[in-house]
C-alpha cells in the first residue's frame, strides 16, 4: 500500500514508508520503529494506519540497518546517533504537515519500544505540531534524551506492560503520575498478562492478538477525536 520516501532531515535526508489511506487524505501520523529497525511489521503498522484513514510515515532511524538478532537489535538501538534521530523525527513532522496529503494543523504520533520512548521525545520537542502521543512500552535509554515534559502540549495515551522487564508497571505508574503532576492530559493502561512488544504480531512468542486490537482500537480513537 504504502511507498519509500526522500525527505530532508536538517541538512541531510533521511528514508521513510508512507502510507496513505484510499481517500487520497487524513490527518497526518507518525510510526516510530522498534530497535529492529524498520522492517515489515513497522511498514505494515502504517499500513493498519492508513486503512483507518489517516496518513502515516514511518521514518528510518537506522538508515537502511534491520536486524532480527537481539543482540545486534540493542546494539544498533546504543549505537544511535540521537541528534540525528531527533533531527530525523523533526524532519518527518515538516515532511508530513506539508504533504498534500495531510489535512489539520497537528499530528500524531505512535510508536514501540525504543520508538515508545522517541515518541514521547518527539512530543516535547515538537509540541507546536505533535498533538496526540501513543507511546507503547517505550524505553528511552539514552541518558542525552531524557524528555522535558513540561514542554509538551499533546494528550498522551501510553499503552504498557504487565510483564514488561524493561519498563514495568511501576515505571509506567510513575510516568502518568509525573505527566498528570505537571497538569497534563495523559492516560497509561498497563495491559495485563502482556509482555513486552505485545503489539507484534511477527512475535508469537509475545503477541497478544485481544490486547494488541484493543491498544489499536484505542489509539485511533484518540487520534481520530485529537486530529479531527
Amino acid at each position: 500500500m504504502g511507498t519509500m520516501v526522500d525527505f530532508p532531515s536538517n541538512g541531510s535526508s533521511c528514508t521513510g514508508y508512507l502510507a496513505v489511506p484510499a481517500s487520497g487524505s487524513g490527518p497526518g501520523v507518525i510510526v516510530i520503529q522498534e530497535w529492529w529497525g524498520l522492517v515489515p511489521h513497522i511498514q505494515d503498522v502504517a499500513d493498519r494506519f492508513a486503512a483507518e484513514g489517516f496518513v502515516a510515515l514511518a521514518p528510518d532511524l537506522f538508515h537502511g540497518e534491520t536486524t532480527r538478532e537481539p543482540d545486534e537489535a540493542g546494539k544498533l538501538m546504543m549505537a544511535l546517533n540521537t541528534d540525528q534521530a531527533v533531527k530525523d523525527l523533526s524532519g518527518a513532522v515538516d515532511f508530513l504537515l506539508g504533504h498534500d496529503a495531510t489535512t489539520g494543523p497537528g499530528l500524531g504520533v505512535v510508536g514501540f519500544c525504543m520508538g515508545g520512548g522517541l515518541a514521547l521525545v518527539l512530543a516535547c520537542r515538537r509540541p507546536d505540531a505533535i498533538k496526540a502521543c501513543a507511546p507503547f512500552y517505550g524505553v528511552i535509554p539514552w541518558e542525552s534524551l531524557k524528555p522535558d515534559y513540561s514542554t509538551l502540549q499533546a494528550t498522551v495515551r501510553g499503552h504498557f506492560a504487565e510483564l514488561d522487564g524493561f519498563f514495568g508497571p511501576d515505571l509506567a505508574r510513575g510516568l502518568e503520575a509525573d505527566l498528570r503532576a505537571l497538569g497534563k492530559d495523559a492516560t497509561i493502561e498497563v495491559h495485563p498478562g502482556c509482555d513486552h512488544a505485545f503489539f507484534n504480531d511477527t512475535r508469537p512468542e509475545v503477541y497478544k492478538p485481544e490486547e494488541s486490537a484493543a491498544a489499536f482500537a484505542t489509539t485511533v480513537a484518540l487520534f481520530r477525536d485529537t486530529l479531527g
